[in-house]
């Protein structure tokens, strides 16, 4: 078999021993770190006469044991220390093996141990990051997922850092231990924990703390590390996310998650007054409230409920990553760990959601751990499941599934988009190069659908009982896939076999086809369904939920099938014919319909469904086609239809407030596969649409906007008016990019007038983007400006190059270049890669449809594979649709390619050598275009 990948499932096997206990000490120095390691692990019922150890970089200084003498051989390029025993450990054995190992911190491999941003004046500041792999850079180890055990971790370090932190609980305090160096002790012992949930970090940090209190009176502490220079203001807002998120988790999730919502409600709000007791120091009045709250809890069945005594929030300037769960230690990358002045409002919202989906990880992932990398997708899209249902409890169930169906549907880097293309792997993949390779959409938002569907079926409360039994029986131990399958079959007496098998095996989704008819003879209703089935793959099963609706938008009646077959009927008996048929409901199924639909129904659909998400799907529907209508006759106008629906929806407050502007997003796409991928026409396509809008609208949408712009101001400080203030954000925007399109010298003042008067950054970069794309004269002079205003601040910053990698005026190509040429752009740096080169390559009709577009993008993906392997894999992703772009550009997109074969090591880049390969395997026909001018291609 040729491999295409690095690793396959048969590379994970049963270990030889069990992991027991691990005792370590880091003597922790500026340029390198010597690390003492006793493993104690347990032969199994075979004696053993050697170990492997994965390790990775590491110099070895001593090993030995205290049982046997030991040899050993250290195979660097494998990874692999093998440790001879002088003699034969019997079955059944405890041994222990101590190592004494250097591994020395790095800059931009961001695994193992390495440097973060360091304050000024302090010592070098140092984190790990693990997952999956990067334990064995720390120390020698079986780095395996089901290698789960108990620690007892000593830090030394230089006395001068305020922090020096690790998984479990302090049992010996930070003390000097003299020549300028502290010493700290923690245990880790009521949770073993896989190797990679293990963090250690050395750090100059100002921490914040809280007391968090159950509704039962048990206690912990909750602790936000970030930068020396922090406010305090926003870490105490991070600090009620992060309560909030807890308590959630606590009251609204568990096996009777759905039983008495009004009282759990109730217990949430009652806590807040408690807390605001406890801070008044009002103990008559916080005694009765503690009384009544103890009272209501043990009435109920909650959910998970935190073991340790320190809960711990850590901002990490330079990652690969958002967050990352280690037990008791969660890393957040810096930019997006408390709402700073300079937050934008989607920042905001990943803010809210990534701090209750770390959390949820201790149980679901440290506690329940996933058997291997092949596990990963479980381990993320049941945690991500529950990530959805706290974001809708605070930002409500249509505007929060709104935003998930947006993502399944943005072109370019949404889910269908990146499943469609050649780079798309499946839920559960053949194989892999790195386990970074598995931190994909597919991952953390098609799974998440798979697991949302079976939800669909079983029902939302045998779901949530079959989840607890999961957690329950696997508790402190390692779950496979079929484990977590077995287990909703069991509880809900239902057989997801060969749906699962479909879901997790094959890529790209259902392609379902939908006929309608009615007959009056005897008052029936029939839906004919047919799925489109990949060429030598399966059918796919999921539920299908729709309804007939009346002329009023009330429904007649609703059905959920479970579609198991490719062709399926459903009749529906003595039923009065709908005005319109309403399918896919909530987006039941993770997949796109097809059907042949009148303007009228749509019209009709847009206006009176119930349900928001097919309300949202007529509308894009009747975009696509005014989209269509406009590139077959470039003369054309916009339809009068198609502004005065949008006028409509635009004005409709109660729309907006539930759902925000996001309701209103004409994507620069089309469903028609011919065009989807010619980036500058759908680019040129939806300006046409707005420029359209505006004209016809323009005093109705300046009333809007400052309408909007009162509407936008907070009148408070919860989580809840945040939300409501995003919402209004988004319509009071959408209006000035709208209007942005006539471009005149009014526009440009009031794109002004907001950049210097925004009261935040969302409304501040939105008319600075407007701006940069306009003719205004002076639009350069106001971008260095606000550049050199935003290299100041790492946030800040940013979001200032996302902004510039994404504009659409002809001087992009020059602006990258000179931003990546300054000194404030740091390649080592992956939030940078990520907002200058990523949005950058995102912008196709720029990074791949002009020349000089490619020869930036080629320079970036040379200079960046050296540096990040990850962020490289990543922005690769934008050739993943070579063959469905036209001709012309075939050729000079696999030179690219071509050119990166020829250079890059396969050893030294893995991951970005082979998703090259698996790019041009995906791309036949413009492969042979090259080959039929340039030869054969090498590597392939």
């Amino acid at each position: 078999m040729e491999r295409i990948y690095k690793y396959y499932p048969e590379d994970f096997g049963e270990l030889t021993v069990r992991v027991i206990h691990m005792d370590l000490l880091f003597d922790v120095y500026d340029d390198h770190t010597y690390v003492t390691s006793d493993l104690k692990v347990r032969t199994l019922e075979e004696p053993i006469g050697s170990l492997d150890l994965n390790c990775r970089d590491l110099d070895i200084k001593k090993i030995s044991c205290e049982d046997c003498d030991v040899s050993y051989d250290y195979r660097k390029a494998e990874h692999i220390l093998t440790i001879e025993f002088g003699c034969q450990v019997p079955s059944d054995t405890e041994i222990v093996i101590h190592t004494e190992t250097v591994c020395k911190p790095t800059r931009n491999i961001l695994e193992g141990l390495y440097y973060d941003e360091t304050p000024a004046g302090a010592p070098p500041q140092q984190i790990t990051q693990c997952q999956q792999w990067g334990f064995q850079r720390i120390v020698p180890c079986i780095d395996d997922m089901t290698a789960k055990c108990t620690y007892r971790t000593t830090i030394i370090a230089d006395e001068r850092y305020t922090n020096l932190i690790t998984n479990g609980d302090v049992v010996e305090e930070k003390h000097s231990v003299g020549n300028g160096r502290a010493k700290i002790v923690y245990d880790n012992s009521v949770t073993p924990m896989a190797t990679y949930l293990f963090f250690l970090g050395v750090g100059t940090y100002r921490t914040f703390t809280r007391e968090f209190e159950y509704p039962d009176g048990h206690t912990f502490n909750l602790e936000l590390l970030v930068p020396p220079e922090s406010d305090a203001y926003p870490a105490e807002k991070a600090l009620d996310v992060i309560y909030d998120s807890v308590m959630w988790t606590y009251l609204f999730t568990g096996p009777e998650q759905y039983n008495d919502i009004d009282k759990r409600k109730e217990i949430y709000d009652l806590v807040r007054v408690r807390d605001a007791l406890k801070s008044e120091g009002n103990t008559d009045d916080l005694k009765f409230m503690r009384d009544e709250l103890m009272k209501l809890d043990s009435s109920l069945i909650m959910g998970y409920k935190y073991t340790g005594t320190v809960y711990r929030e850590i901002g990490m300037q330079n990652s690969d990553f958002g967050g990352m769960e280690n037990v008791g230690n969660t890393t957040i990358t810096t930019n997006r760990i408390m709402p700073y002045p300079e937050t934008t409002d989607p920042s905001f919202e990943y803010m809210v959601r990534v701090k209750v989906h770390e959390y949820y990880h201790n149980i679901n992932g440290s506690e329940v751990t996933g058997w291997s990398p092949f596990e990963i997708w479980l381990n993320e899209a049941v945690t991500v499941h529950i990530e959805h249902q706290f974001h809708a409890f605070i930002f409500g169930e249509n505007y929060s599934r709104l935003s998930n169906v947006l993502d399944l549907l943005a072109p370019g880097v949404g889910t269908f988009a990146l499943d469609s293309g050649a780079a798309s792997m499946s839920i559960v993949p053949e194989g892999f190069n790195d386990p970074n390779d598995l931190i994909t959409a597919v991952t953390y938002v098609k799974a998440p659908e798979f697991v949302r569907m079976l939800e669909t079926l079983m029902g939302k409360e045998v779901f949530a009982r079959a989840l607890d039994v999961y957690h329950t029986k696997f508790s402190h131990s390692n779950a496979t896939g079929s484990d977590w399958l077995k287990t909703m079959e069991e509880v809900s007496g239902m057989d997801f076999s060969e749906m699962s098998e479909t879901w997790l095996s094959q890529t790209k989704f259902p392609m379902v086809h939908v006929d309608t008819s009615y007959d009056p003879k005897d008052s029936s209703f029939t839906l004919d369904i047919h799925q489109d089935v990949p060429e030598g793959g399966k059918h796919w099963e999921f539920p299908f939920v729709a309804a007939l609706v009346d002329e009023g938008g009330n429904d007649i009646v609703q059905i959920n099938e479970w579609i198991d077959s490719v062709d399926a009927s459903i009749r529906i008996e003595d039923v009065e014919a709908p005005a319109f048929v309403s399918v896919n409901r909530d987006y039941s199924f993770y997949g796109k319909v097809v059907r042949e639909v009148s303007d009228e129904e749509l019209l009709l659909q847009v206006r009176k469904d119930s349900d928001m998400i097919n309300r949202f799907i007529a509308y894009y529907t009747l975009v696509d086609r005014e989209k269509m209508r406009l590139i077959d006759n470039p003369k054309a106008q916009v339809s009068e239809m198609f502004i005065e629906l949008f006028n409509d929806l635009i004005n409709d407050d109660l729309l907006m407030e539930e759902v925000g502007g996001q309701f209103l997003a004409i994507f620069e796409s089309v469903e028609d596969e011919r065009l989807a991928h010619s980036y500058q026409l759908l680019y040129d396509v939806k300006k046409r649409i707005l420029e359209g809008i505006a004209r016809n609208n323009t005093v109705s949408l300046l009333n809007l906007y400052h309408k909007y712009l009162k509407m936008a101001i907070p009148q408070d400080d919860t989580l809840e008016e945040h939300a409501r203030v995003i919402k209004a954000r988004q319509v009071m925007n959408a209006v000035l990019r709208i209007i942005a399109t006539l471009d005149t010298p009014f526009v440009h003042q009031l794109c002004k007038k907001q950049f210097f008067e925004a009261s935040c950054a969302s409304d501040r970069l939105v008319a600075f983007d407007c701006y940069i794309n306009s003719s205004a004269e002076d639009k350069m002079e106001l971008l260095w400006d606000f550049m050199e205003d935003s290299r100041k601040n790492l946030v800040a910053w940013e979001a200032f190059l996302s902004i510039v990698a994404g504009n659409s005026s002809s001087d992009a190509v020059s602006i990258v270049k000179e931003i990546e040429s300054s000194d404030s752009f740091r390649i080592e740096q992956a939030n940078d890669q990520r907002a200058l080169y990523g949005g950058f390559g995102r912008n196709r009709k720029i990074s791949l449809q002009t020349e000089e577009g490619r020869e930036l993008l080629h320079s970036i993906l040379l200079k960046l594979s050296s540096v990040n392997e990850y962020s490289t894999t990543n922005l690769l992703n934008v050739f993943a649709n070579i063959d469905l772009m036209e001709e012309e550009y075939h050729i000079p997109l696999v030179s690219i390619l071509a050119d990166m074969l020829d250079t890059l090591d396969p050893e030294k880049v893995p991951s970005v050598y082979n998703r090259i390969r698996k790019l041009l395997q995906g791309s036949p026909n413009a492969v042979a275009a090259y080959e039929a001018d340039a030869g054969k291609l090498k590597g392939m």
